[in-house]
């Protein structure tokens, strides 16, 4: 094929994979009632039907509205009720009030989907390597459908939240557990140190947080073979892990008092025995189950108690980056983290749940913003937040690779959110 008839290729080949990751999406909305769609617990969750909009904002704001003359706009208000976070396109609608929009409707919205994907079609097929606007149409075009992907995860974690707070405990979706066997014994794995390059290295789609690739220098570290368990996690509680100050930072210790948090979130004792709320509903606590939902300030306490830490970002990505991408994904359905397997070796770096580091949020050296508007995706919020690292079991696995960096603030446990160990 030459190269002529492979640029041809490009922009029909990214319409399928438009098609195919809004598909996702939509699918995710199968079990919902229509109920369900405008739930808003907290102002850091968002309603199913705000995440349906939003993404799709994104594509009419950042492509349609820019690239096709005499674009008309679905409805003039949906610039503003559906802008997140980005000043520089006008002034979003207050993110803690979304869940005051009964208009427009859910199917309002889903023929919003409609109008925009037909839009998008054309866009794609009648893109041409000889416009002077093609690579910066095929960049945002798969900045959005990884966007999209983004939103794929956080329309289950809310969700998964706002309906934890009916005491009725509903189910998202029934969902079997699949059988597994007793949790290996934790081991700890000797890696060697010296330097690293860190950062995304191929020829493909990254965000501008993981580049420029660049060295790093590490001392030998000992990993942890697999994630802590609720079984491991339960043995910290019983200590009065909850109740030592010595084991918390100072921030930490002031959350746990002003919350009263006494295990990790979604856990709910019953009669003496714990608990925990899943997509699937409430279940008996399986100890063989990674640890979820819990801050970094309860990683980090857990952490002393065992007289480990936590890996920097480094570190894990050093280790992940001579492993393969397997894990407990989206794609499995299973929508919890599962028990580690019984074998030799790191497993679960991938998927299941995203693993706290020990690094703050911070640009790499020579680190610069995506060009124009959609330059406020990532650099605008280095500042007072904590890596993650490694995707969950509500990411899909095509969006998730060693380099890729996710960070929220570290009182924050409403993602699926766990520990893995460290020593020196």
């Amino acid at each position: 094929m030459t190269s002529a008839i492979k640029e041809l290729s490009k922009p029909l080949q990214l319409y399928e994979e438009y098609i195919n990751t809004r598909k996702q999406t939509e699918l995710l909305c199968n079990p919902l009632a229509i109920e369900d769609y405008c739930l808003q617990a907290i102002t850091e969750t968002s309603p199913v039907k705000w995440h349906l909009a939003h993404t799709t904002w994104f594509f009419e704001t950042f492509l349609l509205k820019r690239e096709l003359k005499n674009y008309e706009p679905y409805h003039w208000s949906f610039e503003q009720l559906f802008n997140s976070y980005y000043q520089g396109v006008g002034t979003p609608f207050p993110r803690e009030k979304r869940h005051l929009l009964s208009r427009p409707t859910v199917r309002d919205i889903y023929n919003y989907r409609r109008y925009v994907d037909n839009e998008m079609k054309q866009l794609l097929h009648r893109c041409n390597p000889s416009s002077i606007s093609y690579n910066d149409i095929l960049f945002r075009t798969e900045l959005g459908l990884n966007h999209e992907q983004q939103h794929q995860e956080l329309l289950l974690t809310d969700l998964k939240y706002n309906l934890f707070q009916n005491p009725l405990y509903p189910a998202y979706e029934e969902i079997s557990d699949p059988t597994h066997n007793e949790t290996p014994m934790l081991e700890f794995i000797e890696l060697p140190g010296g330097e690293h390059t860190v950062g995304y290295q191929g020829h493909a789609f990254a965000f501008d947080n993981e580049i420029p690739a660049h060295k790093v220098f590490l001392p030998p570290y000992r990993l942890a073979s697999r994630l802590v368990t609720n079984g491991d996690y339960l043995e910290f509680i019983e200590d009065g892990g909850y109740q030592t100050p010595a084991l918390w930072l100072a921030d930490g210790w002031d959350c746990i008092q002003r919350h009263q948090w006494q295990a990790p979130l979604y856990w709910k004792k019953m009669e003496g025995d714990f608990f925990e709320y899943t997509l699937a509903g409430l279940r008996p606590l399986d100890l063989n189950l990674p640890v979820t939902h819990i801050s970094f300030y309860e990683a980090d306490a857990y952490a002393r108690w065992t007289n480990c830490r936590l890996p920097s970002e480094f570190e894990w990505e050093a280790a992940a980056s001579t492993t393969q991408k397997n894990g407990n994904f989206l794609e499995s359905g299973h929508y919890h983290p599962q028990a580690a397997r019984l074998s030799n070796g790191i497993q679960q770096l991938f998927g299941d749940t995203w693993e706290w580091t020990s690094s703050s949020y911070q640009a790499y050296p020579g680190f610069q913003t995506f060009s124009g508007e959609v330059g406020e995706y990532n650099g605008k919020f280095m500042c007072n937040q904590i890596v993650l690292r490694g995707g969950s079991c509500v990411s899909p696995r095509s969006h998730i690779r060693a380099s890729y960096r996710n960070f929220f603030y570290p009182h924050h446990r409403w993602q699926f959110s766990g520990i893995r160990l460290v020593m020196n």
